[in-house]
């Protein structure tokens, strides 16, 4: 909140009248501040130049002013409507002051934003009445922004406040399900969204596909250039395997140790075998050196890939099993390819 408003908002509270009479008849403005005197929470002030108003306005913070109509050298509805364009005095409640009783002039006075309109001199009760009625009104209106915009900025606090909650609990949920080394879900995670997958596609009569990953030749790999470039060999591999598996609806873990998974809803056994394919090149265009099964050799990886409705097994640990046995398949077929299982093969 900015100075003026505090200001503003101070007044409000302690229900202060702070009224400005803008008229060039000093006599005027003597009157009213004769009927004004020994008014408890009542200041007065007053202007005699109406080229000064506005500024007057904007220092003293009125509550109510009092303007005068006709003024040499400015009009008084341009003054009016000079208030109602200045951001300190546009909510001011403005009391128009006229020499007589003229239906088209208290028309026009209300159509530039007057809020009231007397003939002068009213009477001391009454002037004194409208004047704390326009005060109050004034100040009340000030109460209820800074209400509606101290609510406002709870509000906003409070959602901040959700959703660094919400990004906090995100990340734990991620660390919880994330492999420590490389970034990948880890095995708790991958139990549970295939045992959710499990049920869901099988409510929907849909296939799932799911890759076991094996590092060819990791022990040997790991006794060679030991278990530093191990762990590194590994993050690259789930690197491949990350930017293998984009789709937001399947899953890419590690598995456990050198293999790694992939569960993929509502794929093809075509579909699975062609992202097998992908991520099996990917890894082997890594050309991350190896000594086996040659001096020459790259690091590969062999994937075994079964594809099932739920309604055709007995269980998510059925689909596992079958896409383990597609894995040794590939493996006794030479390592650095994609197997499909085949419940005629098996």
């Amino acid at each position: 909140m900015d100075e003026i408003s505090t200001q503003l908002l101070m007044k409000a509270e302690d229900d202060t009248v702070i009224v400005l009479v803008v008229d060039d008849q000093p006599m005027i403005g003597e009157a009213v501040r004769r009927y004004l005197a020994g008014e408890s929470n009542v200041q007065f002030h007053y202007c005699a130049d109406a080229t000064q108003a506005v500024a007057e306005a904007e220092k003293i913070s009125p509550t109510v002013i009092l303007q005068d109509l006709v003024m040499p050298g400015v009009d008084g509805f341009s003054l009016i409507k000079n208030y109602k364009n200045t951001t300190k005095t546009r909510n001011v409640p403005i009391v128009a002051l006229s020499t007589k009783e003229d239906p088209v002039i208290k028309s026009r006075a209300f159509e530039v934003g007057c809020s009231d309109y007397l003939v002068k001199l009213p009477d001391p009760i009454e002037l004194l009445a409208r004047l704390r009625y326009h005060s109050r009104s004034f100040n009340s209106a000030l109460q209820r922004d800074e209400a509606y915009r101290a609510l406002r900025v709870s509000q906003q606090q409070l959602l901040d406040t959700n959703l660094a909650l919400q990004r906090a609990n995100n990340e734990l949920q991620r660390l919880i399900n994330s492999d420590g080394l490389t970034g990948l879900s880890n095995r708790r995670h991958f139990d549970e969204f295939l045992d959710t997958h499990w049920r869901r596609e099988g409510n929907e009569n849909l296939e799932i596909s799911l890759l076991m990953i094996d590092v060819d030749f990791f022990k040997v790999f790991n006794d060679r250039f030991g278990h530093v470039a191990g762990d590194e060999a590994l993050k690259c591999v789930a690197s491949a395997v990350r930017d293998t598996i984009v789709n937001a609806s399947y899953l890419p873990a590690r598995y456990g140790g050198e293999e790694f998974a992939a569960i993929l809803p509502g794929a093809s056994s075509d579909e699975g075998k062609a992202i097998a394919e992908q991520l099996r090149a990917k890894v082997e265009l890594l050309h991350m050196p190896h000594c086996s099964p040659s001096a020459n050799s790259v690091v590969t990886v062999s994937i075994g890939l079964a594809t099932f409705a739920p309604k055709r097994l007995g269980s998510s640990k059925m689909l596992i099993e079958c896409a383990d046995k597609a894995l040794y398949l590939a493996k006794s077929r030479g390592r650095n390819q994609v197997a499909i299982y085949r419940e005629s093969e098996f």
